[in-house]
């Protein structure tokens, strides 16, 4: 355990303490801090720290009257989904991506709320989900409606990986939903109707995929005349469980939003021209929602 003392420096010390740092996985740091300085900094500030320097925020202890305690454990860069290898069980159910629970993150389930909220989904009837893995998003739009509701509408999850497929078919055991493995670069094999809410969050950037072809194809062919859609492009990483705010690029070292704001300016114009309201919400997740004007 590395303990380090910050009471009474400013924030531009405080962070070259923390640059100086060099943690192994796993490490624990405590940090004093005077609680006047605490509350001058806002605890805020010291979570944002920790997600710069891939640390995870533990319980803070009262040390004294004056002294608070800002624990921290550095996290297992090497423990993330991203570093798989195996490119078809990469999001299954034996994968690290598969322990994690997007909706418990308040970032992402606040904004992707407010998206389904914007783009009417209590008049949506049919919704293609595209990457859906275990079902995430059919649960959160599960509890947003009452049971009458979501049970007259017909739900379509597609994709590639058959471990997540099969586990969402177990926990959403009901005629009106759809869970179907296949890859969505193949989608016209499929004899799908096209759907009133097209949602895909987290899949359309991947490599394997032509974003620009792709999400064309995907309007024209599977989208109805008036249809909404939801697409969530990841602003996060995840380590060890963590969800870090900031995209990653290619040869960078640092977090880079170039490719991601690249991919939203697209579809925001593309929509545009087809008279939709386009709308950019979100911070760790970023939500391209639109709706028909």
């Amino acid at each position: 355990m590395l303990s380090i003392d910050l009471r009474s420096k400013s924030s531009f010390e405080i962070l070259k303490v923390f640059e100086s740092l060099h943690l192994k996985p796993k490490e624990i740091v405590e940090a004093e801090i005077l609680e006047s300085d605490l509350d001058s900094f806002g605890f805020k500030s010291f979570v944002d720290l920790a997600q710069v320097f891939f640390l995870k925020m533990l319980m803070p202890l009262q040390k004294d009257k004056d002294t608070i305690v800002l624990r921290f454990s550095k996290l297992d860069e090497k423990s993330s989904f991203h570093k798989s290898k195996n490119s078809n069980e990469k999001y299954g159910v034996e994968s690290e991506f598969f322990e994690i629970d997007k909706t418990k993150q308040f970032s992402f389930l606040y904004h992707y709320k407010k998206a389904l909220e914007f783009v009417g989904i209590e008049s949506k009837q049919r919704v293609l989900n595209l990457g859906i893995n275990r079902g995430d998003e059919f649960r959160v739009i599960e509890k947003m409606l009452n049971k009458e509701a979501f049970s007259d509408k017909n739900f379509v999850g597609v994709d590639y990986c058959a471990s997540a497929i099969e586990y969402a078919k177990k926990e959403f055991n009901a005629p009106n939903i759809e869970f179907i493995c296949h890859d969505i670069n193949a989608l016209d094999e499929l004899d799908l109707t096209k759907s009133d809410l097209l949602i895909s969050i987290g899949t359309l950037q991947s490599s394997s995929i032509n974003f620009n072809a792709s999400f064309m194809h995907l309007y024209q062919n599977f989208v109805q005349d008036r249809g909404a859609i939801i697409l969530g492009f990841p602003n996060s990483r995840w380590f060890d469980g963590e969800m870090i705010y900031g995209a990653k690029a290619p040869n960078y070292s640092f977090s880079e939003m170039s490719l991601v704001l690249k991919d939203i300016h697209f579809c925001k114009k593309y929509l545009q021209q087809k008279k939709y309201r386009v709308v950019i919400t979100g911070k760790d997740y970023l939500f391209l929602s639109a709706r028909k004007i």
